[in-house]
């Protein structure tokens, strides 16, 4: 039997290598269908038309978000924060949505549909390339028709122009009208306000805490005071963590005056991280480090919350305590240098 017969049949058997080519030919592009934009004059204008609509709703969407963000105000309870928000997350959308819509109908409708081909080359272009690549860009506007189509340019224009507002105010509104950022220098913080536990309020003596415990520490405040929206804002400046060491593994504790800005070894630092204001209280009792969970900023507890590791570029502030007559703890004063990360307006 032939070694190119089939055992079972006895009938000769092709190689599939034998009958394959050796290059398979290049197939082309197919040739080019006419779109009804290409022949008809009149469905050209429609979709000039269209497209001019959905530009100008994406206007509508963008005027429509800053007049909802001034006349819906969050009132503070659930259900007016909520409708503020949607409404501005669905004008938002709107606004954005027209012009992304737009651009690809009239990339799909108007400008030219021909497929080309580019021959693979070294990446390293060649001046001859890079004049082709900016002809191709010229050729791109030419394409588009923008220079001789005013009103499809003046509807594009206007809903790229106006889209930003739907941000750029929120973000400017927010600031506050006064500009004025010395206000993140100064917490709620004052001489002799006694420290309590976050969230419950209750007061911290220095004989209720052991070598090595940690506490979440607030200003003390009335009931009424801590349910109020202004006392809320400030206690986000404003929270502590409390740590107590060994006084002798204590490095630092006092001030650039020398003021001794610790009590037998129990520390205070700003909660807030100094590189984006994350929450930092991941304690390692061993090491005396505080850990932030955002991006691993490493600070030693028992030498000044220097940072020992990670993005952040300048130790926690340190809140001055001591005790007073009944033993409870209070700060001596308020931090000496702004809390959380660095901003424009920092002096140190």
């Amino acid at each position: 039997m032939s070694e190119n017969q089939n055992p079972n049949t006895g009938q000769e058997v092709t190689s599939a290598s034998a009958t394959a080519p050796d290059r398979f030919e290049d197939p082309g592009v197919p040739a080019h269908k006419q779109r009804l934009t290409d022949t008809n004059p009149h469905a050209t204008k429609r979709n000039e038309r269209i497209i001019a609509l959905i530009f100008g709703i994406s206007c509508l969407g963008a005027i429509a978000s800053v007049v909802s963000y001034f006349a819906v105000r969050p009132d503070g309870t659930t259900e007016g924060t909520r409708l503020s928000t949607v409404l501005l997350g669905v004008t938002m959308a709107i606004s954005l949505l027209g012009i992304g819509i737009a651009a690809i109908h009239w990339a799909k409708s108007l400008m030219s549909d021909h497929e080309h081909v580019d021959e693979r080359h070294d990446l390293a272009s060649s001046p001859e390339v890079r004049a082709v690549a900016v002809q191709h860009l010229a050729d791109g506007v030419e394409d588009s028709g923008i220079a001789r189509r005013g009103v499809l340019k003046g509807a594009a224009v206007s809903a790229l122009a106006l889209f930003p507002l739907t941000f750029a105010v929120p973000l400017i509104s927010s600031v506050g009208g006064d500009w004025d950022v010395s206000k993140f220098r100064h917490t709620i913080w004052d001489r002799n306000k006694r420290l309590a536990y976050d969230p419950s309020g209750r007061l911290i003596k220095a004989a209720d805490l052991t070598v090595g415990s940690v506490a979440h520490v607030i200003p003390e405040a009335s009931q009424e005071e801590m349910q109020s929206h202004e006392w809320i804002t400030e206690k986000a400046k404003a929270v502590v963590l409390l740590v107590r060491l060994n006084p002798e593994d204590l490095r630092s504790d006092q001030s650039p005056e020398g003021e001794t800005w610790s009590y037998d070894g129990i520390v205070a630092y700003s909660k807030i991280c100094t590189h984006v204001g994350c929450p930092v209280a991941l304690y390692e009792q061993q090491t005396h480090h505080l850990l932030c969970p955002c991006h691993q900023s490493t600070f030693d507890m028992a030498d000044g919350a220097k940072v020992v590791f990670g993005p952040a570029n300048r130790p926690l502030p340190q809140l001055p305590i001591t005790v007073d007559d009944e033993g409870y703890l209070m700060a001596q004063h308020d931090f000496v240098e702004p809390v959380g990360p660095s901003y424009w307006e920092r002096l140190k």
